[in-house]
């Protein structure tokens, strides 16, 4: 492991930089360049591990780093792209991800034996495309104009929801785990998924 935690900083910045560098010489998606560096220098060989390195400040560290990926890709749209397309791409970010998430759910409990809880919150991170993805996938594939510009919002938009997603169904769950499924119990689920969704992005 590296001692210095100041160097640490400098090695995963420099992973960072030089990851992104990579992915866009050789038209790769940025986050598979990441995370295979993150993977070797991290459980791999050992050399950094990042709950030492950044210490008490390390989940909050993530929550803001999770808030970004998924809400960055927001500052490249521009309503302008989608004159005439705007029933598609509402269509599929609302109907197409709720039957994403329900057959995903599905596949995960029949198909990998999961739990009904574990595979609706799985689910909800099945249906997460993300920009990160997607937009290097659209620049190799070279669609139409039309196509790509659909699944560009698609992925984009459906990132934050699918997260929003996984959360609502983590607290169903856990609101009603008890077996007391009164009213009360039923508006504190609501409550605590609005704050749990409040804080996993601030």
């Amino acid at each position: 492991m590296l001692d210095s935690t100041l160097f640490q900083l400098m090695v995963i910045g420099f992973l960072g930089v030089a990851s992104q560098w990579i992915a866009w010489r050789f038209k790769l998606p940025a986050i598979v360049v990441m995370s295979i560096a993150g993977l070797l220098i991290g459980p791999f060989l050992g050399l950094i591990v990042p709950k030492d390195v950044f210490g008490d400040i390390y989940k909050p560290i993530i929550s803001i780093a999770v808030a970004i990926i998924l809400f960055e890709g927001s500052l490249n749209l521009n309503f302008k792209e989608i004159r005439g397309l705007s029933r598609p791409v509402f269509r599929i970010s609302t109907v197409g991800a709720l039957i994403a998430w329900i057959l995903g759910s599905l596949a995960a409990h029949y198909v990998a034996g999961l739990s009904w809880a574990v595979s609706f919150v799985i689910g909800g991170l099945y249906i997460v495309t993300g920009p990160t993805v997607i937009l290097p996938l659209l620049r190799q594939g070279k669609l139409k104009p039309r196509p790509a510009t659909i699944l560009k919002w698609e992925g984009i938009i459906v990132d934050p929801l699918g997260a929003l997603l996984a959360v609502f169904a983590f607290e169903f769950i856990k609101a009603f785990s008890t077996g007391e499924n009164t009213p009360v119990v039923f508006l504190a689920f609501f409550w605590q998924a609005y704050l749990q969704s409040c804080l996993e992005f601030l």
